[in-house]
């Protein structure tokens, strides 16, 4: 492989910061438990849908048993990295998984490091 050949800063950059937010094991969790709101989280349907509105930041502080500045942290990286959508409902915060951008990741990273098969 040639210096040409690697790829810049800017080409990997979209797949650094999800895989950056995923290597913490708590923030892994949080979108793992997303993935399935009404069985891991306390839902109340009619104040908010957890698959279009999402869940309670306190909800999940309180499952994952850290203080709320941590969660917030979290969370704010999970966004960040495009991986949960925040809605504000009141003084709420509601998180859900942005399912659009965690496919596109996944495809991504087929493409970039998936398998070319037997060797």
């Amino acid at each position: 492989m040639t210096t040409h050949d690697m790829p810049t800063t800017a080409d990997v950059a979209p797949l650094l910061e999800p895989l950056k937010a995923l290597a913490n094991p708590v923030r892994f969790q949080i979108l793992q438990w997303l993935r399935d709101p009404e069985g891991n989280f306390p839902v109340n349907k009619e104040i908010t849908d957890p698959y279009t509105v999402g869940v309670c930041v306190s909800h999940i502080q309180a499952k994952a048993g850290l203080a709320q500045s941590t969660v917030s942290a979290y969370m704010a990286a999970l966004e960040r990295a495009g991986l949960v959508r925040s809605t504000r409902v009141g003084k709420w915060t509601h998180y859900r998984r942005d399912e659009e951008r965690i496919t596109r990741l996944i495809e991504e990273l087929g493409e970039n490091i998936g398998s070319t098969g037997p060797r």
